[in-house]
């Protein structure tokens, strides 16, 4: 079994038993229910990186759901660019052009 499903299995578990100790707390009245809320948001953090160390070491992706092959995202699924195509981006065009005088009238 995958390390990753496993930690996406024990979120659950985690939550639970986190109730159940400040749930003593409270009863021993050690600490109320009204500050142990940071504790919640601890324990997703701390989840939450060790789902992405597991992915980072078994060499996921950072982000598995952009390899979609249904996505309308040009670069979607490609891994790069194809051969015979000159990527561009909106500061930089793609090929090179002329921007000479064309008979508009222009100034140069």
């Amino acid at each position: 079994m995958s390390r990753y499903i496993l930690i996406r299995r024990l979120w659950a578990p985690a939550f639970l038993l986190l109730v159940g100790v400040m749930a003593l707390l409270a009863q021993a009245n050690i600490l109320g229910w009204s500050q142990s809320w940071p504790l919640f948001l601890i324990l997703a953090g701390v989840l939450m990186l060790a789902e992405r160390a597991v992915l980072a070491a078994e060499g996921y992706p950072q982000n598995p759901g952009a390899a979609n092959s249904g996505s309308t995202h040009p670069a979607a699924g490609s891994g790069g660019p194809q051969p015979g195509q000159n990527p561009g981006s909106a500061i930089v065009p793609s090929e090179p052009r002329d921007f000479g005088d064309h008979g508009s009238g222009a100034q140069s």
